[in-house]
């Protein structure tokens, strides 16, 4: 130390903190009265003209840069609780398995509201809520159109409510209606008794026996169970016998529409229990709460969506990953990791069970299965004593051709449940009116001017708009064709709206619904669609993949499936696989009871062997053949890939990059092949064109190291304006 040193600079720390920045790497800043308890704690630090938060990982003594240029850390922020060690660990391999700036996975593991510098904190909600002297006034003159609302009303003028019994639709009524001053903070209430677990199957009872013998420590299990078999019965009498052991669960579902009906029957099993549900839909104060309280281990169950994976729970002790093959899992952009690989590798680092189920497991997954690195168990049956799997039976299109979308086959049916006071979904995976807005003179369909799309014809209320999904333009539709000036503009083909509109003319007396993405937009609307449908106030219902998995309808008896044959011409070689995921799934929601159910499928391709398959309802057969065309093609399980992705407003420029990325490469490691780069499946967005490079190894070490060396050389290339990023494992073309 230079004698001139002054004492106090002398015992200075020198803190190393990650930020959400693009660059890997931890960032020195002076920490005057920083000790060892502040690792993992946020803090609050000068970067630029900006003040960032970020997560201090590391003191040392002494830094690559001068002293004399290093900043103090604004503020450490000692009020929040330390990311664990445990929580660290799991980002860093996050960070290091899909090339991720670490201080940018830290940041995103945080709740928004803890993202930021401000310093202020909402309130803590209340454990409970009472109606004030004017929200009983208020709730005594609500509208009988307010069903939801009404029976909010109810349970509240009954006496206080819980926070944690409250649905996602219900805890949207409540910070509205705390809002008005209608509610205040109450005791909770008495805690209800728990619900009597039904009768086990013979399978689910071998199966909780399977899982019995794998013990305590580490073990991924597959659990492949037809749709109706009974996977959450067996996910819940797990959870109860972790959580009895003094240890927590967490519970992943796909996607956040799902969430409530799988809340609300952890509630009913175990409503002693503290559960929380993390997910994009709750306030912002409410998620930083949970999740300061999944932190201090107050939580028993966690259950959330694919960020809930990396949740901080002390005393974890088992990982469910439900729909384990859901393409949801995997994130599409920031760092594109899979929720379900990384619920695999905590479950291994933490040394707890993992459970995968699905009636159609990932062919990674089922692979794994099958050489032995999971456990595999099987529910063969379905778990209602009456229920079987629904007839599968295909419409040719060729001699049955469809009108207004529905054949003679499929109408004749609807009209049968109807009559027999029975539920019907038809099931078409495009929303919207129609695909696009055709000229019937000249064949002009109308393109996204930012795009490579077309736009998608909407009804809006007794009018029309035009809407690209990819870029979200809207517009109106041209009073005349723009190329041949002809007014005869016509809707071409199908979207749910107007599948809904022609079942409405075809069958006016009945009930009909319509689930799909822009019907279920505002909060909570999703819960109360399903709730009438359990209701039984729906007879025909339309919708999309919304409606495609993990739901019990149990009066639905028929299934129609239009305009499936589309996925069987698509470029993308995982689209079988997911065409057939998808219709086994949707097949899966009739006759779930004790009354058969059906399935119509209309296709142009009867013999086609996925339909073949699925008639079968033959997910192992389907696996064999589609596995051993991956293995003869050299596609994943079979090999590893990672794709290049680049983006700009100059195409030259992106292309011109990533041929550079390809020549920089070459040769690099052996067992390692890079494909040309080539436009990507949707090559402009938003004015952004958009291509890719393909990795492609023999096996994931290779790919490893090959990264290691490739990727520090990207930065220096040239690509003026040119976005890119890289996708270890992609599962999108």
């Amino acid at each position: 130390m230079p004698p001139n040193t002054p004492p106090e600079i002398a015992a200075l720390h020198i803190a190393r903190v990650a930020l959400d920045a693009p660059v890997d790497r931890l960032f020195d800043y002076l920490a005057p009265g920083c000790d060892e308890a502040d690792l993992g704690r946020r803090v609050e630090v000068p970067f630029g003209r900006r003040t960032l938060v970020g997560v201090l990982l590391e003191r040392v003594s002494v830094s690559d840069l001068p002293e004399a240029g290093l900043k103090p850390l604004h503020a450490i922020d000692r009020s929040t609780p330390a990311l664990p060690a445990d929580l660290i660990e799991l980002a860093r391999f996050a960070a290091g398995y899909y090339r991720f700036p670490l201080g940018a996975v830290l940041a995103s593991l945080l709740p928004p509201a803890l993202r930021r510098t401000e310093r202020q904190r909402r309130d803590a909600l209340p454990a409970a809520y009472a109606l004030t002297g004017a929200g009983r006034e208020a709730v005594a003159a609500l509208p009988a159109r307010a069903p939801a609302q009404r029976a909010l009303a109810q349970r509240l003028l009954a006496g206080p409510v819980v926070r944690d019994d409250l649905d996602e639709r219900e805890r949207a009524l409540v910070r509205e209606w705390r809002r008005l001053g209608w509610l205040e903070a109450a005791d909770a209430q008495n805690i209800p008794d728990a619900e009597t677990p039904p009768a086990l199957t013979e399978e689910q009872a071998a199966a909780l026996i399977a899982l019995d013998q794998h013990g305590d420590g580490y073990a991924a299990t597959l659990l492949y169970g037809v749709t109706g078999s009974g996977k959450t019965e067996v996910y819940l009498r797990r959870i109860g016998a972790v959580i009895e052991s003094g240890r927590q669960a967490l519970v992943l579902a796909p996607e956040i529409h799902l969430i409530p009906q799988l809340e609300e029957r952890l509630r009913r099993r175990f409503p002693a229990r503290r559960i929380l549900a993390l997910h994009s839909g709750l306030a912002e104060g409410e998620r930083r709460q949970d999740w300061l309280a999944a932190l201090a281990g107050a939580a028993d169950i966690v259950l959330g969506t694919r960020l809930s994976v990396f949740t901080p729970m002390p005393r974890l002790g088992l990982l469910i990953v439900d729909e384990e093959h859901d393409a949801a899992y995997k994130q599409l952009e920031g760092m594109r990791y899979s929720a379900r690989d990384v619920a695999v590798w905590r479950a291994h680092q933490r040394g707890v069970p993992v459970i995968l189920g699905s009636a159609t497991p990932a062919l990674e997954t089922w692979k794994n299965a099958q050489d032995g690195r999971y456990h595999l168990i099987r529910l063969t049956r379905r778990a209602h004593a009456e229920a079987v799997l629904p007839a599968v039976r295909l419409v040719d299109t060729r001699g049955d051709r469809p009108r207004m979308g529905l054949t003679h086959s499929l109408g004749a049916a609807l009209e049968d449940r109807l009559n027999r006071g029975e539920q019907s979904l038809v099931f078409i995976n495009r929303r919207g009116y129609a695909p696009t807005l055709r000229c019937n003179a000249c064949g002009h369909v109308t393109p996204c001017p930012r795009c490579t799309a077309h736009l998608v014809l909407h009804r809006a209320g007794p009018g029309y708009r035009l809407t690209c999904h990819h870029c979200g333009l809207t517009t109106r539709p041209p009073p005349a064709c723009p190329e041949c000036g002809s007014l005869d503009m016509r809707a071409a083909g199908q979207g749910t709206q107007r599948v809904e509109e022609t079942l409405a003319e075809r069958f006016p007396a009945a009930r009909i619904l319509r689930i799909d993405r822009d019907s279920t937009g505002r909060r909570g609307a999703f819960a109360v669609m399903r709730d009438q449908v359990a209701a039984r106030e729906v007879d025909i219902l339309v919708g999309t993949q919304l409606v495609a998995k993990g739901h019990d309808f149990p009066h639905l008896t028929l299934v129609g499936v239009i305009g499936a044959d589309m996925a069987l011409s698509s470029p993308d070689w995982r689209a079988s696989e997911r065409l057939f995921a998808l219709l086994m799934q949707v097949a899966g929601r009739a006759g779930r009871a004790e009354r058969p159910g059906e399935v119509l499928i209309q296709t142009g391709y009867p013999h086609h062997p996925l339909y073949q398959a699925l008639i079968r309802h033959d997910y192992p057969g389907f696996a064999r053949q589609t596995l051993n065309e991956r293995r003869a093609a050299g596609f994943p399980p079979y090999s590893a890939q990672a794709v290049l992705r680049a983006e700009g407003r100059d195409g030259d420029a992106v292309m011109g990059f990533l041929e550079a990325a390809r020549e920089t490469g070459e040769g690099q490691e052996k067992g390692v092949a890079l494909f040309d780069p080539v436009p990507a499946l949707m090559s402009r967005i938003a004015h952004q064109t958009r291509a890719q490079l393909l990795v492609q190894a023999t096996a994931r070490a290779p790919l490893r190291r090959f990264l290691d060396l490739w990727l520090p050389r990207l930065g220096g290339l040239p690509g003026k304006g040119v976005k890119w990023g890289l996708d270890v494992d992609p599962i999108e073309g």
